[in-house]
């Protein structure tokens, strides 16, 4: 049960918990088939991809390896700014792995072509991405996710592990504001 403090806001996306983890698990699954026994390195983009990924790499029935990154583009505000910086480097190499970038919500696409160009130049075998969401209609450069549990329309969301000024991450689902809106 919801405490009093995990209450949906009042914009027009609303993932459930259930919703959520039959999508993770779906993707967890389809994920493992696809990549055999092949080398899989997962790279979480923190801060808000770190839910999405501890739920994801308990859905993947095989051994994989971890490692973290964190890029800013949003800092306080809920709009991107457009100018990607990078906060956190990887501390393992990716030479002879196949690399699943974890990523929140791909938005504009200008997080994630960045660090696709970023990964690529450390020699992977592969690079895939895997988004917990994605906003087309925001898209200023188009990017891949191969593997993807919700598209959603133009709303700032928030919850599982996705925030508002670094608060609301530890809500079971991911919900949203109405436009304006600044706070739940």
């Amino acid at each position: 049960m919801n405490a009093p403090f995990f209450t949906p806001g009042p914009g027009p996306v609303q993932l459930d918990r259930d919703a959520i983890a039959e999508q993770v698990t779906a993707l967890g699954a389809r994920i493992a088939e696809d990549y055999g026994d092949e080398p899989l390195h997962l790279i979480c983009v923190l801060n808000g991809a770190f839910v999405f990924m501890a739920d994801l790499v308990r859905a993947i029935d095989r051994p994989v390896t971890m490692d973290f990154l964190s890029v800013s583009s949003y800092g306080s505000r809920t709009e991107s700014s457009g100018e990607v910086r990078l906060v956190k480097d990887l501390d393992q190499s990716l030479k002879g792995k196949h690399v699943l970038l974890v990523e929140d919500i791909v938005d504009t696409g200008l997080t994630m072509q960045y660090l696709l160009g970023y990964l690529e130049g450390r020699g992977p075998l592969s690079v895939r991405v895997v988004a917990l969401l994605s906003k087309p209609s925001r898209r200023v450069v188009e990017v891949p996710v191969h593997y993807l549990a919700f598209e959603i329309e133009d709303a700032y969301v928030y919850g599982y592990g996705l925030d508002i000024d670094h608060r609301y991450r530890n809500m079971p689902f991911v919900t949203s504001l109405r436009p304006g809106d600044t706070e739940p």
